[in-house]
């Protein structure tokens, strides 16, 4: 952790035990001790540190040329586009931010995404937005121990119904880095149907 991290964390914690101590006085009268200032501190830096489970998501890293196929209705065919990715680390390798951009339906389209794991939920997370919607799509989710198949949840509201729509992502990784997106959605049964499919082909590392 670098200084001004470790400096931010001490403070942080010196900040936390005034306040409960401030608390504990007005109630249990109960002693602060060193220790409790040390397992805040500890579990801080547990909290804020990339690790492995970050590194797995090495594979996204890198310039794509992506594959669209939207699917308006899942008994049509899908409407097929072309559109380039380009995803860097970002804020210390915590998290990838992928820039997305092409056209679908005739129509420019681009979107930014995040994604990381997140140390205290234990969980993948990621985030949506493109220029198709106003909302921002949150997931969560995991990734298989083999790390080539990975699936997030998310909740949105439909544009026509006004309803909460569970949406998944579902991701198929390759070795060498080439990756397919899926995201799925459910009907007004709960039934799910693949609405978007991204394959991911990497042109540059």
């Amino acid at each position: 952790m670098s200084k001004f991290l470790r400096v931010l964390t001490a403070s942080f914690a010196l900040l936390f035990l005034s306040a409960f101590g401030l608390a504990a006085c007005a109630g249990a009268q109960e002693a602060i001790t060193p220790a409790d200032s040390k397992a805040i501190v500890k579990a801080m830096d547990a909290a804020m540190e990339p690790g492995d489970q970050q590194k797995r998501l090495d594979f996204m890293v890198g310039t794509f040329d992506v594959k669209v196929k939207v699917w308006i209705d899942p008994a049509q065919a899908p409407i097929e586009s072309k559109a380039t990715a380009v995803a860097t680390w970002v804020l210390g390798h915590r998290y990838i931010q992928q820039m997305l951009s092409g056209f679908i339906m005739g129509e420019a389209y681009s979107g930014i995404g995040y994604a990381g794991f997140d140390n205290v939920q234990g969980q993948y997370v990621a985030c949506y937005m493109d220029t198709g919607s106003t909302g921002m799509e949150w997931y969560t989710g995991n990734m298989d121990p083999d790390g080539k198949n990975a699936k997030l949840s998310a909740t949105i509201y439909d544009a026509i119904t006004l309803k909460p729509t569970k949406l998944e992502m579902r991701l198929t990784m390759s070795p060498d880095g080439n990756h397919v997106t899926e995201l799925w959605e459910a009907d007004a049964s709960g039934k799910m149907w693949e609405s978007m499919e991204l394959t991911y082909i990497r042109t540059k590392s």
